[in-house]
């Protein structure tokens, strides 16, 4: 068949490239009969690319790590966090009024004491002496038993907080679709669900205590100074101007600083774990000294930014004291004159001398919540920015989901249908500018074609990590018409309920990814209800079954992190095993052999005769040799089909796909290497 087109295509990972194209099925210049291939593209005169390629933004909120949230999402966060809880907050709540209501009744017996109880005991009368000592010692218990039930209460309501805060950051970055993960990389995740949680703990476990401590003593002890003693209880009053203004100063500055510092943080984890998780070619290329260089500028910033925070905190801490001693100076000056020319007794003096010191004393214990409160408003803001992302690849509503229709054979296999299909990745310019394609159920169809041509795009979309990009709008405030569809037997995927859609199509990718866990454990992840005699007929099916029984402890062999206990070769069979246990009506395989030496490649390839049988497939290939398996062969070049026709007949014709094999062939033949 002929197809005929340009097309333009810059993306993400590997699908780059610009350029046009013609291809001919040089068997039999007809379209074949093994499915339907066209390429509606307009031509373009002069082979000019269609679409730009765009810079890079500087400013993109992924690249800044300050991903927007809604006006108010912070506190509804935070709301919707304790709402559940309300009742227990209620009680730890009133455990703290009450040890504070207790706690403010010392002062009140120490002016009893001074202005009655010792003028009685020096008349003989030891009773009121004896009554405020004991009055004194039964408040102190009673504050530590308040205390205590309350660190009880809260901690509860903490550790209940931060595992539904875990637990909801888990839970919706893995329900958020593959284009984010590529954008915002692991190691921020990681800090979300760490050091901003963390923050958070600081602030539940001890800043809120200090605010309401803080709080219920200003209330309680301004009353009792202004029932004491009218004017010094206003002096005292009027000196939290300043202080007022001290405190909005020091959330101004200090939360610039915190939102800083949580960036700062999460730059030196994203370091950490992209070090850690490229060992390899770190050792293999030497690149300890440089990144070494670079951890250290990122943890120059977070040393600076902590330093920032510090510096804002002991500001806040000096200037809070300077206020409040020349206050109680101030006091203590105004109330001893006052004493002096009896017009206040000196026990309602010594009574708000005491107060005040409590009013005061607390100040210090502020500026800790207020640091908690800084640093956990900046984490809370960059987790409810997180929460905030929603799915670019979203699953239906529940119940809306449609099932596949009944097969309509024996075989497993479905009909696999791109209509129209266009798509970009936001980082650059079209991939595939619109693209028709009909896959036959039971066919296995290899893509070949050099990087960029947007092969892996292709698995991508019938995997549906990605939806088809939406066309342009004809204007402001027209909605943008759809970019095609992909349907499976008929039904688009955006339709499909999401088991139906992972039951009916898996993929193997070129790094067959093994969790924690035994061989067992990773085969049953194809289906989890799946019986031992099950797992060990799927190996046995695909030929991995010899190998994992001389492993120390068979099927029970912990493979450790990311399979490492094994090789790539046997890592790929088992996940095959996994794909056939699955048992998908379409199976795609993304270069599943191009890491693997030969031997590794031809046991793989045995394993693939077995698990394609029957099932419609799509496998990319980079080794020609992997093409041998297939019933019919697609050549692609930026975003287009160009060639279209069983492997035999591409080979005897004069197409890109019989260069590329006779370049194969001949570095077989001269002792190189198995695929180009």
């Amino acid at each position: 068949m002929s197809t005929t087109g340009t097309g333009a295509g810059t993306g993400a990972g590997t699908d780059t490239g610009t350029g046009t194209g013609t291809g001919t099925d040089a068997s039999t210049g007809k379209p074949a009969d093994t499915g339907k291939c066209t390429d509606t593209t307009p031509h373009t005169p002069n082979d000019a690319p269609h679409t730009p390629q765009t810079a890079p933004d500087t400013d993109d909120a992924f690249d800044q790590d300050s991903l927007p949230a809604p006006p108010g999402a912070t506190g509804a966060l935070l709301r919707s966090l304790l709402a559940p809880r309300r009742a227990r907050v209620a009680v730890a709540a009133l455990l703290l009024l009450v040890q504070q209501a207790v706690i403010q009744a010392g002062p009140l017996l120490v002016a009893y004491a001074i202005d009655r109880a010792v003028p009685a005991f020096r008349a003989g009368d030891h009773g009121p002496l004896i009554t405020v000592g004991v009055a004194y010692l039964g408040c102190a218990v009673a504050a530590g038993g308040f205390q205590y039930a309350f660190i009880l209460a809260s901690a509860r309501v903490n550790q209940d907080v931060l595992l539904d805060l875990r637990g909801r950051i888990f839970r919706h970055a893995q329900a958020l679709s593959v284009d984010f993960h590529e954008r915002y990389t692991s190691g921020r995740l990681i800090s979300r669900s760490t050091t901003d949680v963390e923050s958070l703990r600081e602030l539940l476990a001890e800043g809120l205590q200090e605010l309401l401590t803080v709080v219920l003593s200003f209330v309680s002890i301004s009353v009792m100074l202004l029932w004491l003693d009218l004017g010094l209880g206003a002096v005292a009053v009027a000196s939290f101007v300043p202080l007022y203004l001290l405190i909005r100063l020091y959330q101004r500055r200090a939360g610039r600083v915190y939102r800083a510092r949580s960036t700062a943080v999460a730059a030196v984890i994203v370091k950490f774990t992209e070090t850690m998780n490229g060992i390899r070619p770190v050792r293999a290329f030497r690149r300890e000294r440089a990144n070494e260089e670079q951890f250290g500028a990122l943890n120059h910033v977070h040393e600076r930014v902590n330093g920032d925070a510090l510096l804002e905190m002991a500001r806040y801490v000096v200037g809070s004291r300077l206020v409040a001693n020349t206050a109680v100076a101030g006091i203590v000056l105004w109330g001893a004159y006052r004493v002096a020319q009896d017009t206040l007794a000196l026990g309602v003096l010594a009574a708000a001398v005491l107060y005040l010191r409590r009013l005061y004393d607390p100040i210090d214990r502020l500026g800790m919540f207020l640091n908690s409160y800084q640093s956990a408003a900046a984490s809370l803001e960059k987790i409810a920015g997180l929460l905030a992302q929603t799915p670019s690849v979203p699953e239906p509503a529940p119940g809306t989901g449609k099932p596949l229709p009944p097969l309509a054979s024996a075989q497993p296999g479905r009909t696999v249908e791109f209509d129209g299909v266009r798509f970009a990745y936001r980082t650059g310019g079209e991939v595939l500018p619109r693209f028709d394609l009909t896959l036959p159920a039971g066919q296995t169809v290899a893509v070949v074609g050099s990087t960029g041509a947007g092969k892996s795009t292709l698995a991508k979309l019938l995997a549906r990590f990605y939806d088809p990009s939406p066309e342009a709008s004809d204007g402001p405030g027209q909605e943008a018409a759809a970019g095609g569809r992909v349907l499976l037997d008929g039904v688009d995927l955006r339709d499909l309920a999401t088991t139906e859609l992972r039951r009916g199509v898996v993929m193997v990718t070129q790094e067959a990814f093994l969790f924690s866990g035994t061989v067992a454990e990773n085969i049953a992840i194809g289906r989890p209800d799946a019986t031992r005699e099950e797992i060990e007929r799927a190996a046995k099916a695909i030929g991995a079954h010899d190998f994992i029984t001389s492993l120390p402890d068979g099927y029970d062999t912990d493979v450790r992190k990311r399979g490492g206990r094994i090789s790539a070769g046997q890592r790929q069979l088992v996940a095959f095993a996994r794909a056939l246990l699955a048992d998908p009506a379409v199976l795609i395989l993304d270069e599943a052999t191009s890491s693997l030496d030969i031997p590794g490649e031809r046991a793989v390839q045995r394993a693939m005769d077995t698990v394609l049988r029957g099932r419609t497939a799509v496998v990319i290939a980079h080794r020609l040799s992997t093409v041998e398996i297939a019933d019919r062969v697609l050549v692609m070049e930026h975003g287009r089909i160009v060639e279209d026709g069983t492997p035999a007949d591409l080979i005897r014709g004069t197409g890109p796909f019989a260069e590329l094999h006779r370049a194969w062939r001949d570095s077989v033949v001269g002792g190189g290497k198995a695929a180009p």
